[in-house]
């Protein structure tokens, strides 16, 4: 933590609606910012399979202590990637390679001609 990870905000999931609202009011109590909403899993057609997700920017300790406590758990966000690096543009030939001795190439199968 520091730097940079002080500036994102933390997800905590939980399955109980009233865990996640009691969640939520004590981070608001205690001066963080919280919001409530419903996660969306990919393939749950149930909504009332859905977990409940509060995202705050409340220390992520914070979160994990009360996530143990309300029975949920912390919801890693990946960092951001970094964008690849542009790479110059490859040389390609203008033109198909001319081949000086064509007694050297070889047939389709890989195989050596014989002079």
């Amino acid at each position: 933590m520091g730097g940079q990870g002080e500036d994102r905000r933390v997800r905590a999931i939980f399955f109980d609606e009233d865990d996640a609202r009691a969640v939520e009011a004590r981070l608001l109590r205690d001066g963080y910012t919280a919001d409530l909403v419903r996660e969306r899993l990919s393939g749950e057609d149930d909504d009332e399979d859905h977990p409940w997700a509060v995202v705050s920017d409340a220390p992520e300790f914070v979160l994990d202590l009360l996530t143990d406590e309300f029975d949920g758990w912390l919801d890693p966000e990946e960092p951001d990637v970094a964008p690849p690096p542009v790479l110059p543009p490859l040389e390609l030939p203008r033109a198909p390679r001319r081949v000086k001795r064509p007694d050297l190439l070889g047939d389709e199968r890989g195989t050596r001609l014989d002079p």
